[in-house]
């Protein structure tokens, strides 16, 4: 998106996080959108959270998964665009394209709106929806929300109007680590829908063959849960088919 952005628009800056150490290693690494920032020649700011004292040299600022509170003081001092993929107000909150996967939505999208107090609240700008596909995971919906949001601020940016949210919201909480635990007992649908919504970025567990994995690929046969991918733990991932062989007697 950033990329987008910037060979379409001149962007002053980028805020994101401070660099956090990240692998095995625990080095220090800075945000994927940082390192695209400095090769296109754009200045950074990373502060530990936004505050009164932060000066961004825009009236205009595109909010994409940043993740922290933006104080008021800030909101009133520009234009904040906030891009959620969902179709608010269906599915405000931290994990969007996470829930709608495991409620069975089939469709959702991309919402650009004003960035307000209340979380995801804000008024339309723009709005664009899309199917949820039966073999979509998480990934593949995400990057058709960013490959629309992109469309979208490109309108939103040469101007438009703002109409409020209709109808009754649902939320998005986080995922949590019982979201992640299968219940293999449950409908087989679902079960599916939940390995479909944490892949490829979070994992779904559970126990099989007596050994816990983490299953990132499931298909339906005959009406039955047939595991594709799996990892074990501490191994790397693998082909069930392949980590069924590795199984000692």
């Amino acid at each position: 998106m950033l990329e987008r952005l910037a060979a379409e628009h001149e962007v002053a800056a980028l805020l994101t996080r401070p660099d956090r150490p990240a692998g095995r290693g625990r080095r220090l690494a800075a945000p994927p959108a940082k390192q695209t920032a400095e090769r296109l020649g754009i200045p950074v700011v990373q502060p530990e959270r936004p505050t009164a004292e932060l000066e961004l040299p825009a009236d205009t600022v595109v909010v994409c998964a940043y993740g922290l509170l933006i104080p008021d003081v800030l909101l009133e001092r520009g234009l904040w665009l906030n891009v959620h993929p969902s179709l608010l107000p269906r599915w405000r909150g931290p994990a969007p394209v996470e829930r709608a996967i495991i409620a069975g939505d089939d469709e959702t999208g991309v919402t650009i709106h004003e960035t307000v107090r209340e979380l995801d609240a804000g008024p339309i700008a723009a709005q664009q929806a899309f199917p949820i596909e039966p073999e979509d995971d998480a990934g593949a919906v995400f990057g058709r929300a960013a490959e629309a949001a992109v469309d979208l601020l490109g309108e939103v940016l040469r101007g438009t109007t703002f109409r409020p949210q209709e109808g009754e919201p649902t939320y998005a909480p986080k995922i949590e680590a019982a979201d992640r635990e299968l219940d293999l007992t449950a409908p087989v649908r679902e079960t599916l829908n939940r390995i479909r919504a944490l892949s490829p970025h979070i994992g779904a567990r559970a126990e099989l063959h007596g050994r816990r994995v983490t299953l990132w690929r499931a298909r339906l046969e005959e009406g039955r849960l047939v595991p594709v991918e799996v990892q074990p733990e501490g191994g790397r991932r693998m082909p069930y088919d392949a980590w069924l062989r590795g199984l000692r007697p």
